[in-house]
């Protein structure tokens, strides 16, 4: 049963500004407004990690990620001063999104209540790992050969070709 205390009510606060800057970064059609939302979003996660008991994990996420976004609004004013002349108010695709975006919703919903419930109702007991991870075994993982160092690399190798594509795109329209 749902106990209302005090990391209960936080976690709600922090789902309603996750959730809330998600809805309004593909809602809002101004770019800066955009990114600000985007920071409240990201704000939210950094909570569900204090939540969790990882401080390291909130401070990375505040610091690197936050952090980013400020760097993120620089470059798009610097960059793309076109994309604030938009003159279409609405897309063609928005019922296929909009349809997309329902399905992935119910599919992520069953995903995290059948688990946790499942089709006869709570589970009661679930099992609890006794393994703590901390952030020396979260490095570890990160660098090892046999973890994640894989998608580590190929996460770095794609921003790097997400900035140079959107430089190449700035310098393409001012010409």
């Amino acid at each position: 049963m749902l106990q209302l205390n005090a990391q209960t009510l936080a976690f709600m606060v922090f789902a309603l500004f996750s959730l809330g800057g998600a809805l309004g970064v593909v809602t809002t059609r101004n770019l800066i407004h955009a990114t600000l939302y985007l920071i409240l979003s990201l704000f939210g996660a950094a909570g569900f990690f204090v939540l969790l008991s990882a401080p390291f994990l909130a401070a990375v996420q505040v610091l690197v990620y936050i952090g980013a976004i400020a760097i993120l609004i620089v470059f798009a004013v610097m960059l793309t001063r076109s994309m604030t002349r938009i003159r279409d108010l609405y897309n063609r695709q928005w019922l296929l999104s909009g349809i997309v975006a329902g399905l992935l919703f119910v599919l992520l919903l069953a995903g995290i209540i059948l688990p946790v419930f499942g089709v006869n109702g709570p589970q009661g007991n679930l099992p609890v790992s006794d393994v703590v991870v901390d952030t020396v075994d979260l490095g570890k993982a990160l660098v090892d050969q046999n973890q994640y160092v894989l998608p580590f690399e190929v996460a770095s190798l794609l921003l790097t070709a997400a900035m140079i594509g959107a430089i190449v795109i700035a310098r393409d329209d001012q010409e």
